[in-house]
């Protein structure tokens, strides 16, 4: 797992939250139970989540030629994005500023 430098301490506490432990029953039988180490478990959680979506969507089967072919979208849909980006003045055709009778 990669993670950014920018990641703070409290996240890395929360991504570790949980141990598996063996927990015995009153005949003797051991299973395996997962505890909580500290209380706020939310990195770990979406963790999780994020991983069952990744695997749901078929991101485990992927070749490298489909991620580099998400990449290169990827990339020039943002390429797409900076240069829509200019400022445009938006008409007042809004509900507070509409001109028409019986708008409303």
């Amino acid at each position: 797992m990669h993670l950014p430098e920018w990641i703070e301490t409290e996240w890395l506490k929360q991504l570790v939250a949980e141990q598996l432990v063996t927990v015995r029953n009153r005949r003797g039988f051991a299973r395996l139970e997962w505890q909580k180490l500290s209380e706020r478990n939310e990195a770990l959680d979406t963790r999780v989540y994020a991983r069952a979506a990744a695997w749901i969507a078929g991101g485990d089967r992927w070749s490298n030629e489909k991620w580099k072919e998400l990449e290169d979208t990827t990339r020039a849909s943002k390429d797409e994005q900076t240069a829509e980006a200019a400022p445009t003045k938006r008409a007042n055709n809004w509900v507070g500023g509409h001109k028409t009778k019986g708008w409303l």
